[in-house]
């Protein structure tokens, strides 16, 4: 009663996840991730290393449908556009919210370097 769990049953609120656990459900989440963009937006193996990381990272944060809603985004990033697609990021609801992750990975679109 009162307890926080996960799976089945796996008790969170007492024994937690380990490190090594918590890891494993990161690497998890990012091949869902990386598969989905994958499918779902085949163009974006044709990305840097840099700027398909920004993809994973806001599909992680939004999931692969919340990041589909970018569509003007993803269309200047289809198109190579970065200056457009990094714009995009900046002026979206997302980005008040998520405040300085946005404005680095708007950085990130636009140089196509890790930041």
């Amino acid at each position: 009663m009162g307890k926080v769990t996960v799976g089945v049953g796996r008790n969170l609120t007492d024994k937690g996840l380990t490190m090594a656990e918590s890891d494993l459900l990161l690497q998890n989440d990012i091949a869902y991730v990386t598969e989905g963009l994958k499918k779902f937006f085949p163009w974006t193996e044709t990305l840097d290393d840099a700027r398909n990381g920004v993809l994973q990272n806001m599909a992680f944060n939004l999931g692969l449908g919340g990041l589909a809603e970018f569509r003007n985004m993803l269309g200047a990033l289809e198109q190579g556009k970065w200056d457009d697609a990094a714009a995009e990021m900046e002026n979206s609801k997302w980005a008040k919210e998520v405040g300085a992750r946005a404005s680095r990975l708007a950085v990130q679109i636009r140089i196509g370097e890790w930041q």
